[in-house]
């Protein structure tokens, strides 16, 4: 089952490519009025602060790089960026929105991708969630080995929040890890959306290895900082 779903999820998202923006800048089936939309750039905010807060790197790897959203902050902090993703159509988005020489770019699956070296800070926005908990700890040991010895982590995911999905998609227990997901098409995909609480996600980064500080905003975001001591 677990290889089936990472397959439709795969499938989704190089189908929701072209509409992956519509949902982070609240457009569309993602528009929920002013009140909400504002509440959400808010949060935004505090999480591109706390990124920032991090400093200057020279050598940035991005794990599902996406369309850019995050690529392009990462510019404001990093001298190279290394962007991987499993879809190329979100990777030439990303590429056609930045034209940046700062960043390199590779189509790899992230279950399938081993790290080759180390980066001094490795970023991942809204994938951790995508990952079935029985690969968690697999998948963060391979993250701790592309850090470099006193690098950082950034990462950032989803609460759960009735408010944050489209309005025709309905989150109906935070403890249901395999969800339905449609295009603006109507088209339906099932994909594995795991919300975490605090604690939950310092546990795995401690365990995978790093110093770590997880946090929350007020309704919409999780983010964890970590650094690798040992």
């Amino acid at each position: 089952m677990i290889n089936n779903i990472i397959q439709q999820q795969i499938e989704y998202y190089r189908a929701r490519a072209s509409e992956y923006d519509e949902w982070f800048y609240r457009q569309g089936r993602y528009d929920r009025g002013e009140m909400f939309n504002t509440r959400w750039f808010n949060e935004v905010d505090v999480l591109k602060s706390a990124l920032r807060q991090l400093g200057k790197f020279n050598d940035i790897l991005e794990l599902a790089s996406g369309t850019g959203i995050w690529t392009q902050e990462l510019l404001n902090i990093g001298n190279k960026i290394t962007a991987i993703d499993a879809s190329q159509e979100v990777i030439e988005i990303n590429r056609y929105k930045l034209n940046s020489p700062k960043v390199n770019y590779h189509q790899v699956n992230l279950f399938e991708w081993e790290p080759n070296r180390e980066y001094d800070l490795v970023f991942f926005s809204f994938w951790l969630s995508h990952v079935p908990p029985e690969l968690i700890d697999a998948f963060l040991e391979k993250i701790y080995n592309s850090v470099r010895l006193g690098g950082k982590i950034f990462a950032i995911d989803s609460r759960y929040e009735p408010t944050s999905t489209a309005n025709n998609h309905t989150l109906k227990d935070n403890k249901d890890i395999y969800v339905s997901r449609k295009l603006n098409n109507g088209q339906e995909y099932q994909i594995v959306k795991v919300f975490y609480q605090p604690e939950q996600l310092q546990t795995h980064l401690i365990k995978a290895g790093f110093q770590a500080d997880v946090k929350v905003t007020d309704n919409y975001f999780i983010y964890a900082t970590g650094t690798k001591v040992v």
